[in-house]
Parts: structure tokens; C-alpha cells; sequence
């Protein structure tokens, strides 16, 4: 199709509201925060002066103050990512096959109730467990209390490895709608053929989910896999409203960390440093991961390949012919009469 002047310059103006918002909401403040980690910046009297990499060499320096907040920040942060990403991936794959297998009247409102949790906002999620797991008088202490599980309360939020099991608890029934939606979609998508050629071999159900449902979803668990680690370094309010980041600061996230380093200390230009950071330790995990699943779909098709290749060879020379050249035309058609 010829696009003329007058069309170009139509979808141009098209781009223009999605340029200003990526130069105004995204570059210049990644900018900004660039140029105030290098200075020493403090919000109760502003810029003292540029100081290059400084801000820097005290957070990687060990057994400094700020060291020793960005790290235990970070060990706490990979701590929740580990302990997170796994449910929620495994948890909502689960609920979308679950869904998939409904008929169709129920689909959507299964869909839309297991997705309603994920519309709450953070405060009422942390203020429900709260309830759920209070340490005098919780729900789940009282249960457990008049069942004879436990002769004492125990301090949920208060009390390690507790603290995490509440924070995680509390993050995956919130969030695990959005990916389980996604899961949805994705399952939507694979060709119910394959399902019915499969049943006609006699396939059992983990086959079926082995070598047709995985591979055709397999870019949207990628996705849910990269954008669910990167939504877990974003903790914050779980960890803020239900643990305050105790006990003894084991449930402290990286923006927890930066909070306190600018507004606690007044060291606006540290926590520039801190952030840029932990979005350089992001992009590394995320590439990894990105690069890891490449390389495992490279070899994977490069095995295909071979095998069609193996396959197209047996069929051309046959299993009579077992030297190195193809079979002659007429090799075959005598192979076909005989």
C-alpha cells in the first residue's frame, strides 16, 4: 500500500502522545535520578555539590551504614522472590487449566471471581490479614486455638519464618488473578485438534499437558515468568503494613530500604544510587532469564530439526540400505514393488 505525505505525517501524530509520555513520565525522570545520584543531594537542603561516584562506593563498600542497608534490603527482596514466583506461576497455570476444563456458561464467572482479588487495593489486602493472622485474637489463632492444634498464639507477623509465610500468603491470593488471565487467554488459544488427535492415540492427561498444552503456551509463561519476578521487586506495601519490615528488619524490600535512606537519613542522592541500582540488578535478572529461555527454545528447535532430518533420511534410504548416499529413483520403486 503507497502511503502518501499526508498519511505519514497522520500516523506520526498518532505516536506523538505515546513519545511526550515516554520523554515526560520515563526518560527525564531516569535522567534526573541519574544526575542525583551523582551529586550530593539532600532533601531538607538540596544540591551540595557534584561528588561523582561516591554515593556509589559508600552502598558497595561493606560495613558501611548504607551498605548494609541495600544489602540486607536486597537479600530480603530475592528472599520474597524466591519464595513467590514459584505459587505464583504453578497456582495460576493451575486455576486457568481448572477453568479451561468448565463449561463454557461457568468459565466467565469463575474468570471474574478469581480475578476480583487482584482489583483490592494493598491497604485492604495487608488490613484482611491482619485480621486473618493477628497474633491476639486472629482468626487463624482461634481456629487453631479451639481445635487443640496449638496450646499458645503464635505471632504470626511478629516471629520468622512466619512473617514470610503471611507476606506470601497475602501477595499471591492478591495477585494471582492477573496471571491465572493470562494463563486463560493463552489456553484459549491451543488448537482443540491436537487435544482430539491426541485422544485418539490414547494420550494420557499429563502427556496431553506435556507436549501440547507447555509448548503452544509457552511464550505467555516466559511473559508471566519475567513480568512476575519484576512485580516482586516492587515489594513494598505487603511488607510495610503487615510486618512493618520486622521482625528485626528480615522482611525489609529494597524500596523499603530506599524509603528509609531519603526520607530517615535525608539522603536523597544515596537513594538515587540505591534505585538505579537494584534497576541495573533487574535488567540483569531479566535478561538472564530471557536469555536462558531463548537459548532452551534455540536447542530445542535445533533438536526438532534433527529429528525431522533423521526421519526424512530413514524414509528416503530405507532400512535395507545402509550406505552413506540417497537412494536412487529407481531403488525405490523397486523397494515399493517388492
Amino acid at each position: 500500500m503507497y502511503m502518501t505525505k499526508r498519511t505519514k505525517w497522520i500516523g506520526f501524530l498518532f505516536v506523538i502522545p505515546f513519545l511526550l509520555s515516554f520523554l515526560i513520565f520515563w526518560l527525564t525522570p531516569l535522567l534526573y535520578g541519574v544526575w542525583i545520584s551523582l551529586h550530593d543531594f539532600r532533601l531538607s537542603v538540596g544540591n551540595n555539590g557534584f561528588i561523582g561516584l561516591k554515593n556509589y562506593v559508600d552502598i558497595l563498600t561493606p560495613d558501611t551504614l548504607y551498605n548494609n542497608v541495600f544489602m540486607n534490603s536486597l537479600k530480603n527482596t530475592l528472599m520474597f522472590i524466591v519464595l513467590s514466583v514459584p505459587p505464583l506461576i504453578l497456582i495460576s497455570l493451575g486455576l486457568a487449566l481448572l477453568i479451561d476444563n468448565l463449561p463454557k456458561r461457568l468459565k466467565t464467572f469463575f474468570r471474574t471471581v478469581f480475578f476480583l482479588s487482584y482489583a483490592i487495593s494493598v491497604t485492604a489486602v495487608s488490613a484482611l490479614y491482619l485480621w486473618l493472622f493477628g497474633a491476639n485474637g486472629g482468626f487463624i489463632n482461634n481456629l487453631l486455638l479451639n481445635t487443640g492444634m496449638i496450646s499458645s498464639p503464635i505471632n504470626w507477623t511478629g516471629d520468622q519464618p512466619y512473617a514470610w509465610f503471611v507476606i506470601v500468603i497475602a501477595t499471591v491470593w492478591w495477585t494471582i488473578g492477573f496471571n491465572m488471565l493470562l494463563f486463560v487467554n493463552a489456553l484459549d488459544e491451543v488448537d482443540p485438534n491436537l487435544y482430539e488427535a491426541a485422544d485418539l492415540d490414547g494420550a494420557s492427561s499429563w502427556n496431553k499437558f506435556r507436549y501440547i498444552t507447555l509448548p503452544d503456551i509457552r511464550n505467555i509463561s516466559i511473559f508471566v515468568m519475567i513480568t512476575t519476578v519484576i512485580a516482586s521487586f516492587n515489594l513494598y506495601g505487603q511488607s510495610l503494613l503487615i510486618t512493618r519490615g520486622g521482625p528485626s528488619q528480615s522482611t525489609s524490600s529494597l524500596i523499603m530500604g530506599i524509603h528509609a535512606t531519603v526520607f530517615g537519613n535525608n539522603q536523597l542522592g544515596v537513594g538515587s544510587a540505591m534505585a538505579l541500582l537494584m534497576g541495573i540488578i533487574m535488567m540483569v535478572i531479566t535478561g538472564l532469564q530471557y536469555w536462558m529461555s531463548y537459548r532452551n527454545n534455540k536447542e530445542e528447535t535445533e533438536s526438532g530439526k534433527s529429528e525431522k532430518k533423521r526421519f526424512t533420511r530413514a524414509t528416503n534410504v530405507g532400512p535395507t540400505n545402509v550406505s552413506s548416499r540417497p537412494a536412487t529413483t529407481i531403488e525405490k520403486k523397486e523397494r515399493k514393488v517388492t
